[in-house]
């Protein structure tokens, strides 16, 4: 499995996540089976509100899931739309949000409850 994670650094498994998704500086991504991790500059992190597109700098990179700390409504249907789920972590590394992830301790996020910590409710 391939978990996608913005964080604020591109330190690898010790990196933590970014508050948000879109404006994140970097994408790292975990793969679980290969005990892998790959970060990628997100070319987009600057974007007027709504205006985010993350698959832009994700494209090609057969992304299972995402763990974010905020991430708007469109971006989570765009994303569940191409198959990938997305779940909600306020805190943590990257490598501590992936153990809680596929111990199914996070909380997944729905169209509906994306960016409600932001106050931008659906």
């Amino acid at each position: 499995m391939r978990i996608c994670i913005p964080t604020t650094t591109k330190e690898g498994k010790t990196a933590c996540v970014h508050e948000h998704f879109g404006s994140a500086p970097y994408f790292t991504i975990c793969d679980t089976e290969k005990n892998t991790v790959e970060v990628i500059d997100n070319l987009n992190q600057h974007h007027s509100h709504g205006m985010c597109h993350p698959m832009s700098s994700l494209a090609g990179k057969k992304i299972n899931a995402v763990i974010t700390g905020g991430i708007g409504a469109r971006a989570v249907q765009r994303l569940n739309e191409s198959g990938i789920k997305v779940c909600r972590a306020v805190s943590g590394t990257t490598e501590s949000l992936v153990k809680q992830f596929l111990e199914g301790g996070l909380q997944e996020l729905t169209v509906k409850n994306a960016c409600a910590q932001h106050g931008h409710h659906s």
